[in-house]
């Protein structure tokens, strides 16, 4: 089928929410992508931060083969080991408590939403100005941005924004008893790669403890090893009580988790939550495996010295670069243009977040000549 053929398709049958390149990918092997026409691609977003150990990694199609060939559903009414093993695995790499699976960022989000208002009934949320944490209602009344909320108001109320940037006494003024949750990324994503100053994320710590709100920390994005560390909050040394994970947990596949420490991994109760298809056993089998690649001795050591050397060829070009590891953005006047040109014409995946930021989330397993090249590609572009 042509191209020309699946757009009219697509106009014909698909719900028009997606503004779609003029390019269909086949075949994808590591951090490259084919169109339909054989020609090869260079891939910097890893579909938004997903393909975390690079498109159809040996390990992950086979530990997906051999699990589909066994069994692919039984429903949560029964057990499985693969999601038994990997509930107990991301605890062990994270919070130390217990998870629930989801399909999705959003369903995490509103599952620890739910855990949070289940914690302190009828309480409120502090978000920050910037943040994007899904498309639900829950998640949507949780992202602050107008030209998302608008069209679907009147949405779930209880929820105050305060600013990102400054000092974080707004923040600490804005959560009281009252207060059931603050959430915040630690790296802004969708808003164009903000990272939240570990000043701010102190005081949200200290302000929740004070007050008996949970912080909760959308690592949906930036978690997974994107930052050079397992998780973006590491850095700044300020642990969370509940974390949302998705995108590169399933490396391609649809899953998600909400997981909270040991001390409110009991709040949800039997009957509070569920999902007919989380944590299935194809999909958390393919999640082990991408937790094993990225748990190989050195894997994150080379992230953080790839994030450098990629934050130091764009920083050359002129750029204002923002963000950590290989989770990127640099200004550009016209970014959706760019972004365009830089698809069609070098063929080099990347995105634009808005009018002036592209996002760069290349795949973890990125190489030192691929960083070059895409570098080059970029120096080509912006002229």
């Amino acid at each position: 089928m042509s191209l020309g053929e699946l757009q009219a398709l697509e106009s014909r049958a698909v719900m028009g929410t997606y503004a779609r390149n003029p390019v269909e990918f086949v075949r994808g092997e590591g951090c490259r992508l084919w169109d339909a026409d054989g020609e090869e691609y260079l891939d910097f977003l890893a579909g938004i931060s997903v393909a975390q150990i690079g498109h159809c990694h040996p390990a992950l199609v086979r530990a997906v083969t051999e699990q589909a060939a066994r069994l692919m559903h039984a429903g949560n009414l029964f057990y499985t080991e693969p999601a038994m093993r990997l509930a107990a695995r991301l605890s062990e790499v994270s919070l130390g408590g217990k998870a629930f699976f989801t399909n999705s960022g959003a369903e995490a989000v509103e599952c620890a939403l739910k855990l949070a208002r289940r914690h302190k009934p009828g309480g409120d949320f502090v978000v920050l100005e910037g943040g994007f944490h899904g498309r639900t209602m829950g998640a949507l009344s949780a992202t602050p941005q107008e030209s998302k909320q608008a069209p679907f108001a009147p949405l779930v109320p209880g929820f105050r924004a305060v600013p990102r940037d400054g000092a974080p006494l707004p923040l600490v003024e804005a959560v009281t008893d009252r207060t059931a949750a603050v959430l915040i990324e630690p790296i802004q994503g969708e808003s164009g790669i903000h990272p939240v100053s570990a000043q701010m994320l102190a005081a949200a710590r200290d302000a929740c403890q004070e007050h008996g709100a949970l912080l909760i920390f959308d690592e949906i994005q930036c978690g997974m090893g994107r930052t050079g560390d397992m998780w973006a909050w590491e850095e700044s040394g300020v642990a969370p009580d509940v974390m949302t994970v998705a995108k590169g947990l399933g490396g391609g596949l649809p899953i998600g988790a909400c997981v909270a420490a040991p001390e409110f991994a009991d709040i949800l109760q039997p009957g509070d939550h569920g999902s007919t298809f989380a944590g299935g056993p194809v999909i958390a089998a393919g999640a082990h495996a991408v937790l094993e690649v990225i748990g190989e001795e050195g894997f994150l050591d080379t992230v953080r010295r790839r994030g450098a050397q990629l934050a130091e060829g764009l920083d050359r070009l002129g750029p204002d670069v923002r963000g950590r590891g290989l989770m990127l953005s640099f200004a550009a006047p016209d970014a959706p243009a760019l972004a365009r040109r830089l698809l069609l014409d070098h063929r080099l995946v990347v995105h634009a977040t808005g009018p002036e930021t592209i996002r760069l989330l290349p795949p973890l397993i990125v190489s030192e000549s691929q960083v070059d090249d895409a570098v080059d590609r970029i120096g080509a572009a912006l002229g």
